[in-house]
């Protein structure tokens, strides 16, 4: 009797440390993996063009939806080759990291097409989720992310409402699951576009318009 399928303690430093190795490989295999944001539970790969595939299909999702890219500093962003436009440059310095997803140029020899937006851009995130520096810190490498559930259902907050809806996934070893505990309900990150000469709101969340127009006065959208 083959044992349940169960998630990787990732709550503590020690349980992070422990799994990092391990998680590292399962990134590198061209694998899923399942982790805790600052917002909610997301699914991540490598930002290799299989591995993103894999993503799709776990995900049942069309291609068309394009995912963002986790990084934990501005040198991952200059490895891939994404720029950070001056507003770009300005919302970055204030509100990274945080629940701020910008939408950049660039990566175009680094980053696959798939994971590039419809005016062309490339949308990152630089986490503030302890437990997910560490990891991408670890890495080395920026990772893909989209909220952790099945099509018609809300992101995860918990690593076994992941388990439950992708058991057979983790049972064979085409998902890892980290458990960093019960998410708090929060907005999503908001989402930012910066390929026009004025940044452009294109999804509320967590940061008002009206508070990211402090540090970037010419922000249009969500008024």
């Amino acid at each position: 009797m083959s044992a349940e399928p169960r998630a990787i303690p990732f709550w503590s430093p020690a349980e992070i440390d422990a799994a990092i190795d391990r998680t590292i490989a399962h990134l590198q295999a061209g694998r899923v993996l399942g982790y805790p944001t600052e917002t909610v539970y997301g699914f991540g790969t490598s930002i290799d063009h299989a591995a993103v595939e894999s993503l799709l299909a776990l995900k049942r999702r069309p291609p068309s939806k394009p995912f963002l890219l986790l990084v934990n500093g501005s040198e991952m962003l200059t490895r891939i080759g994404l720029r950070l436009t001056p507003a770009a440059s300005r919302l970055a310095a204030r509100y990274w990291p945080g629940p701020l997803t910008l939408v950049l140029p660039g990566g175009e020899r680094r980053v696959p097409a798939l994971l590039r937006g419809p005016e062309g851009g490339i949308a990152v995130r630089w986490t503030s989720h302890t437990g997910l520096l560490r990891l991408l810190q670890a890495y080395g490498e920026a990772i893909t992310s989209t909220s952790a559930n099945l099509p018609g259902l809300p992101p995860a907050r918990t690593a076994a409402e992941i388990v439950s809806q992708f058991g057979g996934a983790v049972a064979q070893g085409l998902l890892r699951v980290l458990d960093g505990g019960r998410l708090t309900a929060s907005p999503p990150s908001t989402v930012v576009d910066c390929m026009a000469r004025r940044p452009r709101v294109i999804r509320p969340g967590a940061i008002s318009a009206a508070t990211l127009r402090e540090s970037v006065p010419e922000l249009v959208g969500d008024a």
